[in-house]
Order: C-alpha cells, then sequence, then structure tokens
C-alpha cells in the first residue's frame, strides 16, 4: 500500500489531496498548525489518516513529524510539499517579521523538510512541491510570497538531477485561483473574484480537486518519467497577451 506525507494538507488544496489519495488506496499523514483546522481533519477525514501538528519554520517540528511518520508507515512514495503562508502587503510596508516569517514557512520549512524526509523516501518514490502562477507571472502585494515559492521553482531543476539516481522524481504544481479557504481568509471581494476570472480562459476558478488530480498523476506510475516540470493548473491564464 502506498504512502502519502502531505504539509498543509487539512485545508484546501493539501486536504482535497488526502482525500483523493485516500480513496486511491494510499496510506495518508496530514499536517497543519491551525487548532481549528486541525480539529476538523482529525473529525472530517477518514479515522486511518494521520493528523499531526507541526511547524514547518521548527526544525525539531519537523524531526518529530518525520519520526511519527517513520513509526506509523516506515517509508514514503509521495512527498507532497504544500504548506505556505501570504501575507499581502506593498513592498513599502513589508516588515522583517513578515518576510522572516514567509521565509520560513514557504521555503525553509519546504527545504528542510524534503531533506529531513529523504530517507524514508523509497526509491522511486516522488516529491511534489506546491509553487503557483504568482512566482512567474506576478501578483501585487505578494512580492515576499512569490520570491519564496519562486526559490522552490529554481531548485527544482537541481532537485531533480541530484535525486535521479535513486528514480526520486521532484516535480512542482501551479494552481492558479482556486477556490480555498484562503480566498476568504484574505478577505477577497466579490468584485475581486470576478475581475480575476475575467482574466481566465476558462472563466471559472479551478477546484481543490482538479489540482488535487495533477498531484495525484505526478505520484503515480503513471508519472514515472516526469522529474524537474512544473505543472500549471490555472484554466489557461496567461496564454493571452
Amino acid at each position: 500500500m502506498p504512502t502519502a506525507l502531505i504539509t498543509g494538507g487539512t485545508t484546501g488544496i493539501g486536504r482535497a489531496t488526502a482525500e483523493l489519495l485516500h480513496a486511491r488506496g494510499y496510506r495518508v499523514a496530514v499536517t497543519g498548525q491551525n487548532p481549528d483546522s486541525l480539529a476538523r481533519a482529525q473529525l472530517e477525514l477518514p479515522d486511518d489518516v494521520l493528523v499531526v501538528r507541526s511547524d514547518a519554520r521548527d526544525l525539531a517540528d519537523t524531526d518529530a513529524l518525520v519520526a511519527t511518520v517513520s513509526e506509523r508507515f516506515g517509508t514514503l512514495d509521495l512527498l507532497f510539499l504544500n504548506a505556505g503562508i501570504l501575507r499581502p502587503a506593498p513592498v513599502a510596508d513589508v516588515t522583517e517579521e513578515s518576510f522572516d516569517e514567509q521565509v520560513a514557512v514557504n521555503f525553509k520549512g519546504q527545504y528542510f523538510t524534503l531533506q529531513k524526509a529523504l530517507p524514508i523516501m523509497n526509491d522511486g518514490g516522488s516529491i511534489v512541491l506546491t509553487v503557483g502562477i504568482g512566482a512567474r507571472r506576478g501578483t501585487v502585494g505578494a512580492t515576499v510570497a512569490t520570491a519564496t515559492r519562486g526559490a522552490l521553482l529554481a531548485m527544482l531543476p537541481s532537485l531533480a538531477l541530484e535525486l535521479a539516481p535513486r528514480r526520486i522524481r521532484v516535480n512542482t504544481v501551479s494552481p492558479g485561483a482556486t477556490e480555498t479557504p484562503l480566498l476568504d481568509k484574505l478577505g477577497v471581494p466579490q468584485s475581486g473574484r470576478d475581475a480575476m476570472r475575467a482574466n481566465i480562459p476558462f472563466g471559472r476558478f479551478a477546484s481543490s480537486q482538479e489540482v488535487a488530480e495533477v498531484v495525484a498523476f505526478l505520484g503515480s506510475d503513471a508519472a514515472r518519467y516526469v522529474t524537474g516540470q512544473d505543472v500549471v493548473v490555472a484554466g489557461g491564464y496567461g496564454l493571452a497577451a
């Protein structure tokens, strides 16, 4: 039975991926920080899904997470590094605290979770990191968040090359606008959502499940010859001049 660890897996894309993989026969572990989201995940996800409170900024938490997953599952076949935060602000208003927090979660946390999980990754396994189209297309007020996500994209080819001898595939998924709780959390008004949809050729946002399907594909044997690639899931956003 294949195994998967999903960071940031209690809401949105991460949770949809957890539900999809579990339905396809995976043993699944998810992480989160928010007490309410953790509680809902514990209550609503299948009983055999492992839900772990873990702070990506804290390497001791990461060590404990990997130890817990190793004890429960033994090894991993799919590592989906999906945890991330966004603290929107114009450049002039970005504080050092906000800058450091976003770097710590979105880049440092992902990097060291990957590093510490490698010893329990099966050869031939798959690593998928969430980047997002903002790293390529730009998002006003998100200079720090997009820079940290862009750092993941920049290291993708090197990671893919380094892990190729173990046949571990490394890819990224870049969702466009997606219907997740983040939109409500950020307070995006209906007018703002309508404006975003107007720039998407498909005329709608993605669902979390549609992004989850791409992650599941990248983790499957169907993608066993795919590595070092960024898969954009954005309904054609950015294709027009």
